[in-house]
């Protein structure tokens, strides 16, 4: 009796022991802190200067972490900051992000004020910043040198539409500092210009321009209710929205959370959204909306094979259905065995590919380099392969649908741009304008963006872009509702359908 006692007391303790054992493992499992302590404690040691407090609170942080924190310090003069981080907002479960606003002192002579955004993730059960350059500030994307120059001039100040004033430190600040390069320079008043050269570059790039004294004021054609909601609906994505009036070209929104003002200076492949251009080049070759098509899973043109999304496949349908469904195989084919590359580049400078932006907008153009008569040619027909565009150049495509005009954007008053001097690109009348507004309009209603939860009177087009293998692809929608029309752009967002879409309809329903 006695050792059967023994046995199961030694029983119990073993239970007891893996009991708690497990109750350890367990409690070592745990997600230690949570975001929202993760960032107070981080803004805390940033504005009393505790660098090696804020590296440990990051996951793998740079070697040089502490050396850019105290190069812009230094290269400034910055006598003081003051941090006003925002609402924190979670991301699902394992990660959050939170937009702040930063002031900064520098050389006791200007203020420098502007928004960002850190990022944190659960990294090994426990939360962590996810520190870039761009936490330092949005246009950063390495290290380098800074410095605080003497212009001589103070920029001007920029207004919207509505006579208010656009921060120089708000989420268009990159933009004004661009403008201000080119209008408003007052010489009666003294200015100052944040400089940072990237390593390796040979020249530095104008992050802001801050002045002392009254310097003249500059109306813009931005409008601040589509600005808001253009604002809000990227809110914390690395996405780009950018909103024009079709009946005159006017810039009416621009909301960039790809950094670099890369909504107007990025580029990237616009995947299926360059299908209104092949549309419009079909169209011109004597193809209508209801002409039959041949849209399969797959397809060998030009000694390419071509496959559509999730291995759709309709058959035999109309030209306006597969574009509706997004069939890359039908334009792929039909750009290569019926258009051709001529016909195809000769659409694309009707759009604005190849041409000059209109002066006062900094921006980079549109490309379609010549893609011959091959295989190159299949991939240009939706989007691929060497073709290059901007939120802005095809929030311009879809412009043009909209009015069946093409027209130059423009950010300042027309009159201004003629004092410049300088001219803009004439304006393009798009045939077959009728027809493509009937098959973005299927899009919507009948296709990829039919579930996307956009509002009546919506049309548009969908993207899903490929940049390369195991890269997760760029998400696109453009479109126009009304005298709106826009392009939204998620970079590394996946489907078009999926990502772009719904955001462009949180935009218009805000």
């Amino acid at each position: 009796m006695r050792a059967r006692g023994l046995v199961w007391l030694g029983a119990v303790i073993a239970v007891v022991l893996a009991a708690s054992a497990l109750a350890a493992f367990t409690l070592s499992r745990r997600v230690q802190g949570s975001p929202e302590e993760v960032s107070a404690e981080y803004f805390s040691a940033w504005r009393a200067g505790r660098l090696e407090t804020m590296r440990r609170m990051v996951a793998d942080p740079p070697g040089d972490f502490l050396a850019q924190h105290r190069a812009l310090t230094a290269g400034l003069h910055v006598y003081s900051i003051r941090l006003k981080p925002g609402p924190l907002v979670r991301d699902g479960e394992t990660a959050a992000h939170q937009e702040y606003e930063v002031t900064r002192n520098l050389g006791g002579r200007v203020t420098w004020r502007f928004r960002s955004t850190v990022r944190i993730a659960l990294v090994d059960r426990e939360w962590k910043v996810l520190w870039s350059p761009a936490t330092l500030h949005p246009d950063l994307r390495g290290p380098g040198r800074w410095k605080l120059t003497d212009t001589g001039f103070a920029p001007a100040t920029f207004l919207d539409r509505d006579g208010g004033e656009l921060a120089a430190g708000g989420p268009l600040g990159s933009y004004i500092t661009a403008l201000a390069d080119r209008f408003g320079q007052d010489d009666d008043s003294r200015g100052w210009a944040v400089e940072f050269t990237d390593q390796g570059a040979p020249r530095p790039r104008r992050l802001a321009l801050l002045g002392t004294g009254e310097a003249e004021r500059v109306e813009t054609t931005l409008d601040p209710r589509i600005q808001a909601a253009a604002e809000k609906a990227i809110s914390g994505r690395g996405a780009a929205i950018v909103a024009i009036r079709p009946s005159t070209g006017e810039v009416l929104a621009v909301a960039d959370g790809l950094g670099g003002r890369n909504a107007f200076m990025g580029a990237y492949p616009p995947g299926s959204t360059f299908k209104v251009v092949t549309a419009a080049a079909l169209l011109s070759d004597g193809m209508s909306s209801g002409s039959p098509v041949s849209c399969p899973a797959s397809a060998v043109t030009a000694q390419r094979t071509i496959r559509n999304s999730d291995d759709l496949a309709l058959g035999g349908t109309s030209l306006r259905n597969a574009f509706a469904h997004s069939c890359n195989t039908t334009f792929a084919t039909l750009a290569v065995e019926r258009a051709g590359a001529e016909a195809l580049a000769s659409a694309a400078r009707m759009f604005g590919f190849d041409g000059p932006i209109t002066p006062g907008v900094p921006a980079t153009r549109a490309s379609f380099p010549d893609p011959g008569s091959g295989a190159e040619l299949a991939e240009a027909a939706i989007g691929q392969g060497r073709v290059q565009a901007s939120p802005l150049t095809m929030a311009l495509v879809a412009a043009a649908v909209a009015d069946g005009t093409w027209r130059p954007p423009r950010l300042v008053d027309a009159d201004r741009i003629r004092e410049s001097g300088e001219r803009p690109q004439p304006s393009r009348r798009i045939p077959n304008a009728s027809a493509l507004r009937d098959m973005m309009r299927a899009v919507v209603t009948d296709g990829t963006a039919d579930r996307a939860g956009l509002p009546s009177g919506t049309a548009g087009k969908t993207g899903t872009a490929e940049i390369g293998t195991g890269d997760a692809a760029h998400a696109w929608f453009i479109g126009y509702r009304d005298d709106l029309a826009f392009a939204v752009l998620v970079a590394g967002g996946g489907s078009g359908a999926d990502a772009a879409a719904p955001l462009a309809a949180r935009f218009l329903k805000g």
